[in-house]
């Protein structure tokens, strides 16, 4: 069942389980970064305003459902807790069931580094065992830098990572970040992104 108000908990990091089977840990690294440069009450803060979505599955596990790079990032720093509003109840449901639900509901993204669609049993139970993929750390760079803008679509980012891993080679991105940045924001301009979520491209007129 979704539940009508928030219901608010600090859990362990180590306790919460993903939804989906990569991160950019560039992304990752930023966020690392930003929460280094936070003080005492500034990362209580910090903390106490970024609520974890998550919902409670089979064995009443919390699946988080979105900010899987700022936990990953918290828990390469240390931190042992954060705060989770837990957005629905499915929790009576059996495995399969939950993991169906899961995916008409958009709350899990089971691709791989590769971007292939993968078996749900793959999917990672701890936050660390996130993989790596360094087209979604491109994905995210790119719109910080303005090539398409932040959408509601889900999974927008990952879509991205997908359209730019079919026209970077992996050996840029690994050798020169930078100039294949400069690529995906030439590439994400073009008509061939305008079926992207987030695309603002040049109108025709």
């Amino acid at each position: 069942m979704s539940l009508r108000e928030p219901v608010l908990h600090s859990v362990p990091i180590a306790d919460l389980r993903p939804t989906q089977m990569t991160v950019g840990l560039r992304e990752v690294e930023a966020k690392r970064q930003s929460w280094r440069e936070r003080e005492g009450g500034r990362a209580e803060g910090f903390l106490g305003s970024h609520m974890i979505p998550a919902i409670k599955g089979p064995k009443a596990r919390l699946y988080i459902i979105d900010h899987h790079h700022l936990v990953r990032a918290l828990h390469d720093e240390g931190q042992k807790q954060v705060f989770v509003n837990v957005i629905a109840d499915v929790s009576w449901l059996s495995t399969a069931a939950f993991w169906v639900v899961c995916e008409h509901r958009n709350w899990a993204h089971p691709y791989d580094s590769e971007g292939r669609r993968r078996s749900i049993e793959l999917m990672p139970k701890r936050i660390e065992r996130l993989e790596d993929d360094p087209y979604r750390s491109l994905a995210g760079e790119l719109r910080r830098l303005g090539g398409f803008a932040k959408d509601v679509t889900p999974y927008s980012e990952f879509l991205w990572a997908d359209f730019l891993r079919r026209r970077i080679g992996r050996k840029l991105v690994d050798a020169d970040f930078e100039k294949a940045l400069k690529k995906a924001l030439k590439l994400a301009k073009g008509q061939e992104a305008s079926y992207l979520a987030g695309w603002c491209g040049p109108v025709k007129d």
